[in-house]
């Protein structure tokens, strides 16, 4: 089978360990910026981030504490914000606060409105 001519050659590097072990441990140094790193040695910053998590073992996951969190009571309500709606046309701005607990008419009445 022939190959298309506008085919791009493989053109994938191969890098020694020394090169890698260097550039990983210069990107290790405090203050030290990896996309930088990556450019004075000629490589893609995405590539040293893979070495990078490549050279450190990933540390064991352990699985989280269960956390109990205090509840509240019935009794203790929680204040519900409004429906807050905010139209723009042009240079004017209507806002309008509508109580939770008429949801049902202030949806009926958007509907209205956007036809």
């Amino acid at each position: 089978m022939d190959t298309l001519p506008d085919a791009k050659p493989s053109s994938r590097r191969r890098h020694d360990a020394d090169l890698k072990s260097r550039v990983v441990a210069a990107c290790d140094e405090p203050g030290a910026s990896v996309a930088q790193i990556a450019m004075a040695h000629g490589l893609n910053a995405n590539l040293v981030h893979k070495w990078r998590r490549g050279e450190k073992p990933a540390a064991p996951r352990t699985p989280s504490a269960f956390i109990a969190l205090p509840l509240r009571e019935a009794s203790q309500s929680v204040a519900v914000p409004d429906i807050r709606i905010e139209v723009r046309r042009g240079g004017t701005t209507v806002a309008i606060n509508w109580p939770v607990s008429c949801s049902a008419e202030c949806a009926a009445w958007l509907r209205d409105l956007l036809k």
